[in-house]
C-alpha cells in the first residue's frame, strides 16, 4: 500500500501600511510625529515646497499662513498610505482677513458690519480719536432706521481680489455730506441717521476690484484737526482699495485703519468729512466692528 502526502505552501500577503500624524506648532516651528504601522520609510511634504524623509521631523516655516502637510508611509513591499493635516502657522493679519485658502471650494473670506457686537465709537478725526458722542450700542444703526447696512458683505480673497455685495437695496452706508457735495444728494436712498451725518446711498460695486493690506505704515489724512490740515497716524495697519471701492462706509476717505483683527472679528476705523465748509477734510471717524459671515 502506497500513501501520498500532500504538501501545501501557505502564501503570505503583506498588509499595507497604516498612517496617521500628530503635530504641534510653536510660532513658525512645527514638530511632526509619524503614527505608522508596518511602514519602513516616510516622506513628508510640508506644503511650502520643502520635504523630509525623517520619521519625526521638525520643520520651520519661512512665512506664517495656512498649509497642508502630507505624510506618505511605505512598507517593505512598496505599498503606500498617506495622511494629510491642515496647519495654521503664525497667522498674519492678511491670513486672518482672507481666510484659509487651502480649503476645498475656497471663495475668499466674507465680512459684514456686526449687529451684535458693541456698535463702536463715533469720534473726532484727531490724533487721539477723542469721543464725539457716547459709545454706539449694539444694533444702533437699526435703531436709527439704517438696519439694512448689516446685510452688506465684503469679501477678501487670498489673491488680492475684492468683492462687495450691496444686496437688494443696491445701496451702501455712508456720509450724507459727501453725497450732497459729490452728486447733489441724488443717490441718497435713506437719510435716516442724518443727525449723525449718516445715510445710505446708491452704489454699484466695482468689478475686478483689488485690495491692499499694509502693516505698520504712517497714514496721513486730511483733517480739520491738523495744524497743517492733516493728521498722521503712526505705525498703523491700513486697508486700501482700487477704483471706488471701500469697506463698510462710503465717504471721501477710502483708505482706512484696521485697529484689531482675529479669525472671527475685526475693528476698522473709517473716516468721514461731515462739515460742508471744510470738505473734503475729515471731521469724524467711525470705529466699527465686523463679523465673519459663516
Amino acid at each position: 500500500m502506497v500513501t501520498f502526502q500532500s504538501c501545501k505552501k501557505e502564501s503570505t500577503i503583506a498588509e499595507p501600511p497604516q498612517v496617521g500624524v500628530f503635530f504641534s506648532i510653536a510660532d513658525k516651528q512645527a514638530a511632526f510625529t509619524a503614527l505608522t504601522l508596518r511602514a519602513t520609510t516616510w516622506l513628508w511634504d510640508f506644503g511650502d515646497g520643502m520635504t523630509s524623509t525623517e520619521k519625526n521631523p521638525v520643520h520651520v516655516y519661512k512665512d506664517g499662513g495656512y498649509y497642508v502637510a502630507k505624510l506618505i508611509g511605505k512598507n517593505a513591499q512598496g505599498d503606500t498610505a498617506s495622511y494629510k493635516v491642515k496647519l495654521a502657522v503664525a497667522l498674519t493679519p492678511y491670513d486672518l482677513l482672507t481666510g484659509d485658502h487651502t480649503m476645498v471650494g475656497y471663495k475668499g473670506k466674507t465680512w459684514k458690519i456686526s449687529s451684535t457686537a458693541s456698535g463702536g465709537l463715533f469720534t473726532n478725526a484727531d490724533a487721539e480719536f477723542s469721543l464725539a458722542a457716547d459709545p454706539l450700542g449694539a444694533g444702533i444703526f437699526g435703531n436709527l432706521g439704517l438696519g439694512e447696512i448689516y446685510d452688506d458683505t465684503f469679501t477678501f480673497n487670498y489673491n488680492g481680489s475684492y468683492s462687495h455685495d450691496v444686496k437688494a437695496d443696491h445701496a451702501s452706508f455712508g456720509g450724507i455730506v459727501n453725497q450732497y457735495l459729490t452728486n447733489g444728494g441724488s443717490g441718497i436712498v435713506s437719510s435716516n441717521g442724518s443727525d449723525y451725518g449718516l445715510c445710505t446711498a446708491k452704489y454699484t460695486p466695482q468689478v475686478g476690484a483689488k485690495f491692499t493690506l499694509v502693516n505698520n505704515e504712517n497714514l496721513t489724512i486730511p483733517s480739520v484737526y491738523g495744524s497743517n490740515g492733516t493728521v498722521t497716524y503712526a505705525n498703523v495697519s491700513t486697508l486700501d482699495f482700487t477704483g471706488t471701492e471701500f469697506i463698510g462706509f462710503m465717504d471721501r476717505q477710502r483708505k482706512v485703519i484696521v485697529r484689531d483683527i482675529t479669525d472671527s472679528s475685526m475693528k476698522v476705523v473709517m473716516f468721514m468729512a461731515a462739515d460742508p465748509g471744510s470738505f473734503p477734510k475729515n471731521t469724524h471717524a467711525i470705529i466699527l466692528a465686523f463679523d465673519v459671515v459663516r
